[in-house]
C-alpha cells in the first residue's frame, strides 16, 4: 500500500484497521506528541502503517485502542533502536580511537610498514614456508590440500607453518617492544 495517506480518500482497497488509522490520524499524532515523539510522530505513524498493511487482517474488538497501543509500541521500539544504535556507536568509538593512538594516516603508514616487515620475515623462512602460510591463512586451503598440491607430506606442511608462526611471533614481540 506504500506511504501512509495524509487524508482520508474514498479508497475501496483500504481495509478496516487501515481506515480507522487514517480516521484517527490527528488523535494519534497528538497522543504520540504527548508521549515525547515530537517531530518523529509522523514517522512513527508511517512505521505503524507499514506494519499494519503488511499483516493479514483479523477482526479486532476495539480497533481504536488497538491502534493507540500499537502506536505506543512502535514508538517504544524506535526509542530502543535509537538507544542501541547510540550505545553501539559509543562502544565502537571507544574501541577504535583512543587519545594515545596516532592519527589515521599515521596508523595506515605503520600498518603498511608492519605488513612489509611480516612479508620479509616470511620470505626469510624460505619460499615454501611463505607459500604454505599464504595458502593456509590467507586463501583458506586445508593443510591436506596444500600437501597434495606441493607433493610433500602433511608433516612438512605443519613444520612450515610452525616456522612461519615462530617468525611472526618474534616480529610481533619486536613490534610490542617498540
Amino acid at each position: 500500500m506504500g506511504a501512509f495517506p495524509r487524508t482520508m480518500s474514498p479508497d475501496p482497497d483500504l481495509g478496516g484497521l487501515a481506515r480507522v488509522l487514517v480516521d484517527e490520524r490527528p488523535r494519534l499524532l497528538r497522543f504520540l506528541a504527548a508521549r515525547g515523539a515530537g517531530d518523529e510522530a509522523e514517522d512513527v505513524l508511517q512505521d505503524l502503517w507499514q506494519r499494519l498493511v503488511g499483516v493479514p487482517q483479523q477482526p479486532i474488538a476495539d480497533p481504536v485502542s488497538y491502534l493507540f497501543r500499537a502506536a505506543e509500541n512502535v514508538m517504544r521500539d524506535r526509542r530502543r533502536s535509537a538507544v542501541s544504535r547510540a550505545r553501539r556507536q559509543q562502544d565502537w568509538h571507544e574501541v577504535s580511537v583512543s587519545p594515545e593512538e596516532p592519527a589515521v594516516g599515521e596508523r595506515a603508514l605503520i600498518a603498511r610498514e608492519r605488513l612489509a616487515a611480516a612479508d620479509a620475515a616470511l620470505a626469510e623462512q624460505g619460499p615454501r614456508v611463505s607459500q604454505v602460510f599464504r595458502r593456509f591463512r590467507l586463501d583458506g586451503v586445508s593443510q591436506n590440500e596444500i600437501a597434495r598440491e606441493m607433493g610433500v607430506s602433511l608433516s612438512s606442511i605443519e613444520k612450515d607453518l610452525q616456522k612461519a608462526y615462530r617468525a611472526l611471533a618474534r616480529l610481533k614481540a619486536k613490534f610490542d617492544a617498540e
